[in-house]
């Protein structure tokens, strides 16, 4: 019986994510702010530093993990609400829950298919190369699914305005760029800096994909997977709770 309900609820939340998929993967704002922001942040910021090309890949890759897996989440609810569909998905038997999981699964195959993406450009046309394979699967796996949960808890503000969500994200997500040693190795930061880059996940996605790519890490690689499981736990958590006491407001 469990075997059963299980299976119905994996169904559910599997016909939520082919819904955003096939309906919110081409629209603007995941475009700019999931691929194309991120590309000229890093473009910006190592232009005429000197530094070789496939050693900035890992950078580039923490990046788009971090911002197309929280684009997808932020735009699909408030958009929802503004359109009146989140009303009849509610009336369906699916649960809040459903809907979220949805969601967050959505901004993972996104950001999944853009980390692909940038590997694969990365190796074939930079001259990257990696030194651990499996690390790197597991890192682009945790890593989408963090990251696509936090932009789920994002989309929690009852606003019908994807904009006033967008500009709610960028607000957290860029300070978290840059004390996460994405543009400066952690191990480079002063004593105060490497605390503060404790606090953020994109530290440790950061630091895995530099080991990953056979670059010099910060951390015991058992801390950052350790890290890393327990902030998608939390993001995950979170972004159901607080769904689950905003709905209301949607309605």
């Amino acid at each position: 019986m469990e075997i059963n309900v299980f299976k119905l609820k994996l169904k559910q939340v599997l016909a939520v994510s082919k819904k955003n998929v096939k309906i919110y993967y081409t629209e603007a704002p995941i475009l700019i702010f999931g691929i194309l922001f991120p590309f000229f942040l890093f473009l910006a910021f190592v232009l005429g530093r000197g530094i070789p090309v496939k050693e900035l890949i890992p950078g580039l890759l923490a990046i788009s993990f971090f911002f197309a897996g929280s684009s997808v989440g932020p735009f699909i609810t408030p958009w929802e609400t503004r359109t009146k569909t989140l009303e009849r998905l509610l009336t369906t038997p699916g649960s809040v829950a459903t809907l979220i999981l949805g969601d967050i699964l959505a901004g993972f195959f996104f950001s999944l298919g853009i980390s692909i993406l940038i590997i694969l450009a990365g190796t074939l046309i930079l001259g990257g190369t990696v030194g651990n394979l499996l690390s790197l699967v597991v890192t682009i796996i945790l890593a989408s699914l963090c990251f696509a949960a936090l932009g789920s808890i994002f989309s929690a503000l009852p606003t019908d305005k994807p904009a006033n969500v967008m500009m709610l994200s960028n607000l957290i997500r860029l300070p978290i760029i840059f004390i996460s040693g994405v543009f400066v190795p952690v191990g480079d930061l002063p004593g105060w800096g490497q605390v503060i880059a404790r606090l953020s996940p994109v530290t440790y996605v950061t630091d895995l994909t530099r080991f990953a790519f056979g670059q010099s890490h910060f951390f015991k690689l058992s801390t950052d997977f350790i890290v890393l499981i327990l902030f998608t736990i939390l993001f995950i958590g979170l972004a159901i709770s607080t769904h689950r006491k905003t709905v209301v407001k949607r309605i």
